[in-house]
């Protein structure tokens, strides 16, 4: 693997130009997949590392095969016990926390003082959810009295309070849902632990560690600044609006920002043949020679989840199509993306059938430039799938243009 070799100058940056494979495999390097999946038992410094490079884990209710949070660190260290992600987010020794980054994710608690500003904020009504914000306007004083149950019941969750079942959805949150929820967007409450996917909130000071919470509140350009680096290392080549978009920072939130961080040598501004915009290196980004990486994604993977920075690095369209009606769906209900070596060769629509004890392909299909291989190279990534999971086998059906090759092969 190659350190990247571009000196920087306080006066006049120097432009390099990559082309986008090289672009590709600086991203994969960034997000851990030059490195080979670890041999034995994975543990808390494995995951340590992986959150090193992606900063965060983007949280997801459908558990279609596994919850997304789950997959992107599968995806770079292979099998490893699900156990190892719930108590570094959920026991007294944690190393996670909740909060809203991209999307609700999953952070390194070191994280926390950065989000301070954004708690701030949300406590204002501002930057969060319309009709959350004008519930916290109205409906002050019912808020006080959830954050007292949470003060004398805490852990609780907004079912555990009677009569407050919503009836699915942000729509049909609860009074007391939506309470929970705007005292988790002001930072004073977070989430102790999920029973099942619903969240139990206790207060910070009952759940953080006490040194994180001692930490000193930085002024918010100081914190968009190191968000910026923490996206920008996660990335490791990227354009200002994927920079932006990790953390979801508004443009008005890194106004002069990605220039101060130019000048600290900490971004080089670069070129890449193709793209329309320009982009800029992590002084630590690193180019391998060659990308050796086999992995399925999540569709909410670090990797994938902007989905023109996708397009852009891989040529590979990606939506999903959970909320499409089924007649209108091109891939799938839940479809992954295939990795293999530094190109998304295929993807395919998945259902872990746990009752039956089932991993289901319904259907895959190959990318343009998939290599002859890529069926069996798939199906081998499947059966260790199959064996995280705990499925007892696979079953395929032959649809998609890949499908049939998959259907044909042997289980191992």
């Amino acid at each position: 693997m190659l350190l990247i070799n571009c000196q920087h100058r306080r006066s006049k940056p120097m432009k390099e130009t990559f082309s986008p494979s090289q672009a590709r495999r600086i991203a994969l390097a960034a997000q851990g997949f030059a490195l080979p999946r670890p041999a034995g038992t994975i543990d808390r410094r494995h995951l340590t590392r992986t959150l090193s490079r992606t900063g965060l884990l983007q949280i997801d209710s459908v558990s279609a095969v596994v919850r997304a949070h789950y997959m992107p660190l599968y995806s770079r260290l292979g099998p490893y016990p699900l156990s190892l992600l719930d108590g570094a987010a959920q026991s007294r020794k944690r190393l996670l926390f909740e909060y809203w980054a991209h999307e609700a994710s999953l952070l390194p608690v070191e994280t926390y003082p950065l989000m301070r500003w954004r708690m701030q904020r949300a406590e204002r009504g501002e930057e969060m959810y319309g009709g959350l914000a004008k519930f916290g306007r109205e409906r002050a004083d019912y808020i006080e009295g959830i954050y007292r149950q949470v003060v004398s019941r805490g852990p609780i969750a907004a079912s555990d309070l009677d009569g407050q079942k919503g009836s699915g959805g942000w729509w049909g949150w609860s009074d007391a849902k939506h309470a929970f929820e705007w005292l988790f967007w002001a930072g004073r409450i977070t989430t102790a632990y999920r029973r099942g996917f619903e969240r139990l909130y206790d207060l910070p000071e009952r759940v953080l560690p006490p040194a994180i919470l001692k930490l000193p509140t930085p002024s918010p350009a100081d914190a968009h600044r190191e968000l910026l680096r923490i996206s920008a290392r996660a990335h490791g080549i990227a354009t200002v609006g994927c920079l932006r978009d990790y953390f979801r920072l508004s443009p008005a939130d890194i106004k002069g920002r990605i220039e101060e961080l130019v000048e600290e040598g900490e971004l080089i501004p670069v070129r890449i043949d193709g793209w329309a915009r320009p982009a800029y290196l992590h002084k630590d980004a690193r180019l391998p020679r060659r990308i050796g990486a086999r992995a399925l994604l999540a569709p909410f993977d670090p990797l994938v989840f902007e989905r023109t920075r996708a397009e852009n690095l891989f040529g590979f369209r990606y939506r999903i199509e959970i909320y499409t009606p089924a007649a209108k769906r091109q891939y799938g209900y839940y479809v992954l993306p295939f990795l293999l070596g530094d190109r998304i060769v295929a993807r395919v629509d998945l259902k872990a059938d746990r009752p039956a004890g089932v991993l289901r392909v319904h259907a895959a299909y190959a990318e343009p430039h998939a290599p002859p291989g890529t069926a069996p190279e798939l199906f081998a990534e499947l059966q260790l799938m199959q064996g995280w999971l705990g499925l007892e086998r696979i079953e395929v059906t032959p649809a998609g243009d890949l499908g049939p090759s998959l259907a044909a092969i042997k289980p191992s």
